[in-house]
Formats: structure tokens, C-alpha cells, sequence
């Protein structure tokens, strides 16, 4: 073997691996997200979660593309990690599809119909419509339908190259040395997993095998090991995709190695024990394309039935190697939990889903007062481990958003009685001004780290200002959530009113600060910040006034904000006026004081 035969089977290797990924992603592209929305529903039975892991795999033709999905819907929170396990044993099976595809290289016939069947005869076909449709094709499916074909006919392409050039390998005494010393059981394991890891593909792994087949040197003693180091090495995929995930999401990672590598020590222990005894002739005959493919599936088949009974196992074996700590992922859990509520088969009944709609909509006001107190709350006492909080409160949020707003909308198929309409229709409204809520604590978090990290100070009158801002904008909060979980109309009417006076503490405070610039007393830097925390406060109570009309005017059967604020301002509202001037003596801002000196934020909060 020369330098030009190494050269076209490095060639056919790069065609094979390059055939690989564009029939793969044409086959992504052409599912169109319905694969991924069929695992999303996926059920508990993981029975089922084996079968569509095996389906979604196949298609795909990639167990690492499905694992890595998987990771990723449990790390959004989609998915649990038990319903994770099934999709996993069933991806294992689903690549072995690809091997069986590629054993038709080995075919053997003299009819026309037997020659049609080897992929070096319809493979130019497929490469030739694949091409027209790229071409002359406007249609993204049959564009997606192309890239498909000649995907697959690059990858036959890089198949035969590769197994024509390793033909000559078999008078090569040396190679025939190599590949004896791979049936060393744990030596054969070891150089099929660091391949796997290399290339990040066992079906890839699994091709480059079947063609050295062609060299006849490889028996089913030295392919044996290496394919069961095969299935260790694909994990490698997942085990990086969860690298910064969640704690869930790297369990399911490390419940796809456990998977693999428990199962590759249970099948080889039990075959080499049996063999000691039995000595199965056909591990010193060659191997060919065909019966690798055997191989390949038999393991992944019989690890799939003898760990399905113990699939719990699995994951107990994960959560102990990647173990909860207090306050961690634990807490986003507990936060998510409202979302358990939003069950698809109460949608037949309108009635019970509002109720769950409600539960939901309850623990997404919950966790929006919290993040916003503990926004605040840093303005004061600072801690860089609050704010991360903060975040993945609002992270949280947004996926109480996505998936109410995705509920009610199914929900809202159906018909129902007056009662659940008005409670739907204040919920779609209202979601988004709670989310929007979320998002400024997250502003206003910011702006505390801002201060923090800069040392700025904030003069002792802008500090007892905010302070009473503060106060008037959580109360604003408080009343408004209250009365969208509980649709309390009494509630809802003493928004509008405190909104005012927000207002009015809002355009107050700036007037003050401008003045205190003027004076010399605070900086442009400081100027700006308390800009940015009197917008967000002014916008907080904004999504407040949002939820508590919509809240009003569904009682009415007609939403219409701007006539119902201004009917408030131009017609005599005695409640209105009786409730804006309680609000008004009670968050009245302190009288102003000349003078006044700097408060060092930086100490202050280390202090508290």
C-alpha cells in the first residue's frame, strides 16, 4: 500500500463523514420541528419513549443529534429526566439503521433487480435528482429532499473509495498483526471508543469498520470489542453538550454513558464467559458489512430489554454522580412546579383547565414578587449571588409565559361558559405584563450591581426617595397579582390610583435630582442609573395598570384601556379620588433638604 492509496481512502474517509452530515441535516431540516415537538408530548410510559427514540433516530440517522435534543428539553425543563431514559434506550437502537444501510455495499447478484440494490448503482441516480432539485427547485422540502440524496450518495461515494483502498491492506502483514491484537477484549474497546469520540458518531465509527471489512483481515473476534467501544465513545457527545447545563440536563448525559458502558461490561462479560466455555467458531472467520450491522444491533437490542426493567436504576445512578446542592437547581425546580398543573387532557374539559390555568398563572405572580423584592432589595444590601437568583427568576417567568400562553391558546379551542372566557382572556393579557415585570426586576438588579461594583454614591435624600419609590412600587405589585390570581374587582380598582401617584413620585424624583445637579451634590453617572431605576419602576407599575384593567373590563365584556383610564380622569370617580389621595399621603416623598451628604452604597450594603 502506497502514498496515493493512503491518500484515497483519507479522501473517501472525508467524503464518507461529509455525506454523512448533510444527509443529516437535510433529514433535520425536512422533519421540520415536528420530531422534536413528538418527543416534547411525549408520554411516562417508557416503553413508548424507547420506540419514538428509535424512530426519531432512524429518520435523523444520528443517535448523538437525539441524545443532545434530549439534553437540551431537559435542561429547558420540557422533559424530566425519567421520560428522558426511554428516548436515550430507544436512540441506541435507532442508529443501527444506518449500518444496515451501509450494508448493502456487500450485495451479491447477477440479476438486474440484485444489482439495483447495491448502493454504487442507484446511488449516481439519487445524486443526480438530489442536484436537479438544489437546482431548479424553489421549494425548500424538495431543496431539503436533494441535500438528502446526495448526502447519502456522497456518503456510498466515500464508502466504496475507502473500501477500495484498503483492499490492499490485506497483504499487509503488519495491518493483519494490528487488528489480531483487537481481539484483546479491552484493547478492542479502547480503540473503538477513542474513534467514536474522535469523529463524535458511532454510525461514522460503525461505516469506517464495515469497510475495512473489505480487507478481509478483520475477524468478528477483533470487530466485536471494537463495536462495543463504539457505544462507549457516542456518549461523548452528549457528556459535552451538558457541560454549563443544568444538573438534570447532565444527568441525562450521564445516564446515556451509564447506559452504554454498564451495558458493554454485562454483554461482554456474559459472552466471553460463555465463549470459554462454548468457543463460538465464527469469531476466527471474517467479518463483512452485513454481519457487523448484526452485531451492532443485537447489543443495543438486548442492552435496550436488560435495562427497560430497571430504568429507574439509571437514573438513580446519575442523580448520585451529579448530586443536588441546597438552594441550586432544586430551587428553579420548586419555582417551575406551578407548570405540572397545565396537564393537555384537562383541555377537554374548559372548565377544570381554567382552574389549572389559574394554579399556573397563582405560582408565576409568586415567583415575579420574589424577584422583584430581591431586586430591590439589593439597591441596599448587595449580593452577586441574589442577583444570578434574580436571573433565573426571570428565566423562569419566561417559561411560564411560553407555556400558559401556548395552554390557553389550545384551551381557547374549545367552547365554554362566560365565566372561563373572561378568565382566559385576562390570563393571555396578563402574562405578558407579569413576564415584562420579571424582566425589569432584572433592570433594576442590574443597576444595584452597577453601584455596587463602581462604588458610587448616592446622596442621603435620593436614598430615603427611593426608598419610598421602592415601597410604592412593591405595593403596586402586590395589589395587582393579587387580584389577577384571585380576580378580585375591589382589589384591581386601587391600581389605577397608586399608579397615579407612582407617576407623580417618578417625574418628582427626577425634578429633585436635576436640581441636585445643578447644586453639585450628585454626578451625571449617578444621574443616569436613577434614570434607568425610575423608568423601570414607572414601567412596573404601567404592566400593573395593564392587568388590573384588562382585569376590570373583561368583567365588562369590552376591553378598552384608554377609554376606561380616561372615563377615570374625566368623570368625577369618587373611589378613584378618595384612593389616589391616601396613596399620595402615604408615600409622600421628605421634604427637600439642602446639603445633604453622600451615602457610600458600596459600605451601606456590605454593612447590611
Amino acid at each position: 500500500m502506497d502514498i496515493f492509496n493512503v491518500l484515497t481512502m483519507v479522501g473517501g474517509l472525508a467524503l464518507f463523514l461529509y455525506g454523512m452530515h448533510v444527509m443529516g441535516e437535510g433529514l433535520s431540516r425536512a422533519s421540520g420541528g415536528r420530531l422534536e415537538k413528538i418527543l416534547e408530548k411525549l408520554t411516562s410510559s417508557t416503553l413508548r419513549g424507547v420506540l419514538l427514540g428509535a424512530g426519531v433516530t432512524a429518520v435523523i440517522q444520528s443517535s448523538s443529534a437525539t441524545t443532545v435534543m434530549v439534553v437540551g428539553f431537559v435542561n429547558s425543563g420540557i422533559m424530566t429526566l425519567q421520560r428522558a431514559v426511554g428516548i436515550i434506550m430507544g436512540a441506541n437502537i435507532g442508529t443501527t439503521i444506518t449500518s444496515w444501510i451501509l450494508s448493502l455495499s456487500g450485495i451479491e447478484g447477477d440479476s438486474f433487480f440484485i444489482k439495483m440494490l447495491k448502493p454504487t448503482s442507484f446511488s449516481p441516480i439519487l445524486a443526480m435528482i438530489g442536484v436537479a432539485f438544489l437546482l431548479f427547485s424553489k421549494k425548500d422540502k424538495k431543496k431539503d429532499a436533494g441535500s438528502i440524496m446526495i448526502g447519502f450518495a456522497v456518503l456510498m461515494t466515500g464508502m466504496e473509495t475507502m473500501s477500495g483502498a484498503v483492499k490492499p491492506l490485506a497483504n499487509v502483514p503488519e495491518f493483519t498483526r494490528l487488528f489480531l491484537m483487537f481481539e484483546n477484549p479491552a484493547l478492542g474497546m479502547i480503540a473503538g471508543a477513542l474513534l467514536t469520540a474522535v469523529i463524535q458518531s458511532s454510525s461514522a465509527s460503525v461505516g469506517i469498520l464495515q469497510a475495512l471489512c473489505a480487507t478481509g483481515a478483520v475477524s468478528f473476534g477483533s470487530a466485536l470489542p471494537i463495536i462495543m467501544g463504539q457505544n462507549i465513545g457516542t456518549c461523548v457527545t452528549a457528556l459535552i453538550s451538558s457541560i454549563g447545563a443544568k444538573k438534570n440536563a447532565k444527568r441525562t448525559a450521564f445516564v446515556h454513558l451509564y447506559f452504554n458502558l454498564i451495558g458493554t461490561i454485562v454483554f461482554m462479560l456474559l459472552f466471553y464467559t460463555a465463549n470459554s466455555f462454548v468457543h463460538f467458531s465464527f469469531l476466527g472467520t471474517a467479518a463483512d458489512a452485513a454481519g457487523i450491522a448484526v452485531v451492532h444491533t443485537a447489543f443495543n437490542v438486548l442492552a435496550t430489554l436488560l435495562w427497560l426493567p430497571f430504568h429507574q436504576l439509571l437514573v438513580k445512578l446519575a442523580t448520585l454522580t451529579v448530586r443536588d446542592r441546597e438552594g441550586d437547581e432544586s430551587r428553579t425546580e420548586q419555582s417551575l412546579a406551578g407548570l405540572q398543573a397545565l396537564d393537555d387532557r384537562f383541555l377537554e374539559n374548559p372548565a377544570v383547565a381554567m382552574e389549572q390555568c389559574r394554579v399556573a398563572c397563582a405560582h408565576m405572580a409568586e415567583v415575579t414578587i420574589e424577584a422583584l423584592d430581591m431586586a430591590i432589595t439589593q439597591l441596599d444590601s448587595f449580593s452577586e449571588e441574589k442577583v444570578l437568583r434574580v436571573m433565573e427568576d426571570e428565566d423562569v417567568i419566561d417559561k411560564y409565559e411560553d407555556r400558559l400562553g401556548t395552554y390557553l391558546v389550545q384551551a381557547a379551542k374549545n367552547e365554554m361558559q362566560t365565566r372561563d372566557s373572561h378568565t382566559l382572556s385576562v390570563l393571555l393579557h396578563s402574562i405578558g405584563d407579569i413576564e415584562r415585570i420579571s424582566d425589569h426586576a432584572v433592570s433594576i438588579a442590574r443597576a444595584a450591581q452597577e453601584i455596587y461594583n463602581k462604588n458610587l454614591a448616592f446622596s442621603e435624600a435620593a436614598v430615603c426617595e427611593l426608598e419610598v419609590f421602592s415601597a410604592a412600587v412593591k405595593e403596586v405589585v402586590r395589589i395587582s397579582m393579587e387580584a389577577v390570581k384571585t380576580e378580585n374587582l375591589i382589589m384591581a380598582q386601587r391600581v389605577e390610583p397608586l399608579e397615579e401617584v407612582i407617576d407623580d413620585i417618578g417625574d418628582e424624583i427626577k425634578q429633585r435630582h436635576i436640581d441636585r445637579l445643578r447644586e453639585g451634590r450628585c454626578t451625571i453617572e449617578l444621574g443616569f442609573i436613577l434614570s434607568d431605576l425610575t423608568t423601570s419602576y414607572k414601567r412596573i407599575a404601567d404592566h400593573c395598570s395593564n392587568i388590573a384593567v384588562c382585569l376590570i373590563q373583561a368583567d365588562k365584556d369590552v376591553f378598552g384601556r384608554h377609554e376606561y383610564l380616561n372615563s377615570l380622569k374625566e368623570e368625577d370617580d369618587q373611589y378613584f379620588r378618595k384612593k389616589f389621595r391616601e396613596y399620595k399621603a402615604q408615600y409622600a416623598l421628605p421634604e427637600r433638604v439642602k446639603g445633604t451628604p453622600k451615602v457610600d452604597m458600596r459600605a451601606r450594603m456590605q454593612q447590611a
